[in-house]
Parts: structure tokens; sequence; C-alpha cells
């Protein structure tokens, strides 16, 4: 079925014109309050993103994605495999707090936060307003033939485009091999490390491919998250958002002319000016109402604010603010849904915490060796077999590390010349080791037991194992 007239905008993207091909956007350099909110949000993230692999907290890297090693690092906090639950929480709690974000206040984490838009925006599409210059000219130059100062604007913008996904490139690497991994195979020399310079070329080519030729059509074709919004807004959600009934009042919108009542007239504040849509960095008209493709980035609101001061009108005609706030002038109120939202926010993130408190540096297991059940020794000695693995979470060396058995006046012994060991830092201990119990000590066929690990004097760690002994005792 056909959609109506005023619903036909949603029949396509902007981005693909009537042959189903790209459709390159030219979107003015924005200017405005919001954009200078903007430049320093953004400014403040990219420090933060390219500083965070390199610094280190009690040793640890404040960021790390080691996901081939499934090691990871979260504010300073090292989650290992045997934490997988923790980071699996860490990562719900996330989707949470997004979720919770985008009911209350639509997609600003895209406009604000995303890094694919702070990439492009603040750092690619401003080196291509330094060389280029504003739509208009950029949009002259499109059409131009191949000149000696065209090409020098294309090879110099692309040289510089490359040179960024590079440095992009690398730090991505350092968020998934750890930068000291990183810069050690930078001093030692990239063609020694080839199975690590492969990646990255590859990353540096798909940075650049998205941010020299893709750019907007990561947020409307791949990101899901645009798709998502449409299932969490509602009414209430604060957005960016025309308001249409002061912007088209009775007779609707009406080009701009001096000493004109367009309140006698029936025509709203909106001029058609269509400047709002020349800024939109996805070639949208926010006059259509809320879609997919709208990353909230605010610069439509900067430029119509700009409009209206020209022309004498008030501001606001695009401003933050809910449907329901337009059509009923309804203030912005905790749902019962957002309320929801807090409740399961607040439960998840006191969860993590009481478990991050539960956690060990050290964690122990100990497991009984495949197909040995056990043996009689002499003196009613019962002895079992047992492989033991010792995982140090943290960045210094645990030495001295000892078993001892708790209850019981068995021993333990480690098929080793040493009755202790050291755990590297970061790293783990593995070996075999035997326990024996006096026949009359045990109380089946199965006995529980409590191992107790040392390091020197200081209990780190205890785990259970069950013990296997005969069926019958005298």
């Amino acid at each position: 079925m056909e959609a109506p007239d005023n619903e036909s905008f949603r029949d396509s993207i902007a981005t693909i014109n009537e042959d189903g091909k790209r459709a390159w956007i030219f979107p003015k350099k924005p200017s405005g309050k919001f954009y200078d909110y903007r430049k320093i949000v953004s400014y403040v993230l990219l420090a933060f993103l390219f500083a965070a692999p390199f610094i280190k907290i009690n040793g640890n890297q404040f960021l790390l994605f080691n996901v081939l090693e499934r090691r990871f690092n979260i504010f300073g906090f090292p989650f290992w495999p045997q934490d997988f639950h923790l980071f699996v929480i860490s990562m719900i709690i996330g989707v949470v707090f997004i979720t919770l974000f985008t009911v209350a206040f639509g997609r600003i984490f895209c406009g604000w936060i995303c890094p694919q838009t702070i990439f492009l925006e603040m750092v690619f599409r401003r080196i291509e307003y330094w060389i280029d210059g504003d739509r208009g000219a950029q949009m002259k130059l499109k059409r131009s033939k191949w000149t000696p100062q065209k090409t020098r604007k294309r090879l110099l913008k692309h040289t510089i485009f490359v040179i960024i996904s590079f440095l992009i490139a690398n730090v991505f690497l350092a968020y998934l091999i750890g930068s000291d991994k990183l810069l050690n195979y930078v001093t030692e020399g990239p063609f020694k490390h080839l199975s690590t310079l492969f990646p990255l070329l590859i990353f540096t080519g798909l940075f650049y491919f998205v941010f020299s030729w893709f750019r907007e059509q990561v947020c409307i074709i791949a990101c899901p998250y645009g798709r998502l919004q449409g299932v969490l807004l509602d009414n209430k959600s604060i957005i960016v958002a025309y308001d249409h009934k002061r912007g088209e009042g009775e007779n609707g919108r009406k080009k701009f002319r001096k000493n004109e009542d367009r309140a006698a007239l029936g025509h709203g504040d909106c001029i058609d000016c269509m400047q709002c849509v020349n800024v939109c960095p996805t070639g949208i008209d926010i006059r259509n109402g809320t879609q997919l493709e709208c990353v909230n980035c605010t610069a439509c609101i900067d430029e119509c604010d700009t409009i209206m001061d020209k022309v004498g009108l008030t501001k606001g005609l695009i401003r933050y603010a809910s449907e329901d706030n337009i059509e009923k002038k309804e203030p912005f109120k905790l749902t019962t849904r957002l309320k929801a939202y807090i409740v399961v926010l607040v439960i998840l993130t006191g969860v993590l915490f009481a478990m991050l408190q539960l956690r060990n540096d050290v964690e122990a297991r100990v497991l009984r060796l495949p197909g040995q059940l056990y043996e009689h020794k002499e003196n009613n000695i019962i002895s079992n077999v047992f492989t033991y693995k010792l995982v140090n979470k943290t960045t210094q060396q645990i030495e001295n590390v000892s078993f001892k058995l708790q209850d019981y006046q068995g021993t333990i012994k480690l098929v080793s010349a040493d009755h202790s060991f050291v755990v590297p830092e970061q790293g783990l201990a593995e070996g075999t080791l035997f326990i024996e119990l006096n026949e009359n000590d045990l109380k089946g066929d199965k006995t529980k037991l409590t191992i107790q690990v040392y390091s020197g004097q200081k209990l780190i760690e205890t785990t259970t194992v069950n013990f296997l002994g005969p069926r019958s005792y005298n």
C-alpha cells in the first residue's frame, strides 16, 4: 500500500537516490551554543579514548578488551575468564543504562558520546571543512572537473584521513592486545610481528572506509541502535523535536517577508528556509517528526535559533522536548517505566558490587585427575591424585605458595622437588598434587575436603575437593 503524502519521506533515506545509488550528503558547517558544548564533550572524550589504554591503575591497564585471551579491564579492574559472570553483569548494566537514557532522552548518546559520531563530525568533517570549504564549496568542488587544485585538495584530505585512520587503528589495537605489547611491537619493528601488522593495516583500511565514504550510513544502516530507539521512545521522551504547533500555525509555513503579520495571516513561525535540513549530518528534515536517522546532534537547533534571531522571532522552534510537551505542555517527569528501569539498574549495580567484594585476587581450582580413583598405601593410607591451577589476577608476583588441609591430619605432596612455588603476576601456576589421608579418618566413599592456599603464612584462597576411598571401613 502506498504511504500517504505526509509519510512518503519514510519510504527512502537521504543517503540513497532514486536509482538506489549513494547520494552524498554535504551538511553545512554547524555553529552555535550546542555545537560549542559538543566540541568540549567530544575533545574530552577523544582525549580519554586515546589515553585510556596507556593509563594504569595498580599496574592494570585502565581499559582492556583482550577477546582472544579473554582478559578484560574495566576502569582498571581486571576480569579474567573465571570472572566472566562479572563481566556479563557489567555489560548488562551498561545496556540497561543506555536503555534508561534512551527512554528518557532519546538518541542523545549517538549525537554526543558515540565514537563514530565524534570522529566523523569533530575530526574528519572539520578537516574536510578546512580543506574543501563549507557545503556550497564542497558541492561545487565535486561537480567541477579534475584540475590541479582539486587534485591537491583530494590528495591532501585523503592522506590526512589515512594517517588519522592509522592512529585510530593503533589505539584500537592497544585496547585489544594491551598498550605494553603494542609499544613493544612498535619499538622492535612492525616487520618482526607480521601477525599483528596485517590486522593493523586491515583496521586502518576499515576506519578509512567508514570515515571517508560510508560515514553517516553507519548510523542509518549498520547500527542497530537507531531501530532500537523506535521501540524505546514514547511520547514522554525528551528528543530533538520541531514544535509543529508553533511552526505550522493554522495555514502552514511561509517564507519570511518584512513587516508582514504572520499571526494575522495564520502562518506559523517556520519560514521554510531549509537550513535545518542543510545542516543535518544525516540529511533528514526534522520537521517531519521523529525519524530513525536522527542522532540528536542538535545541529538543527543551533541553526534554527540563528535564523529565528535574524528574523526577530522567538528561539526554540526546534528544541529538546517531548511530544507531550509540544502537544499538551506537559513537563518532563519520571514515568512508571523509567522508575522500573532505575530499580533494575540499582539492583544489578548492587549485585555487581557485592560480587566484586566477594571476588578474590587469587583463584584456586583443584580437580581430580581424570580416570584416577584412589590408591592404598602402607600404614592404612589412602592416596588421591589431583591437578591444581592457581590464577593470579594481581600485578604482583605471589611467592612461597603452599597447600594445607583444613580439619584433617593428612598431607599434600606436590609432584615437584619443592614444597612451595611461585605464581607469576597476572599469570597462572598449574601442576599435580597427591593428598594422603588415614583410612580411619574417611567418612564414606566420598569425603569433602577443604584445601587452604597460603602465601607464606597468609591465607589467600580456599577451595574444596571430593576425596575418594573404599566403601567400607574397619
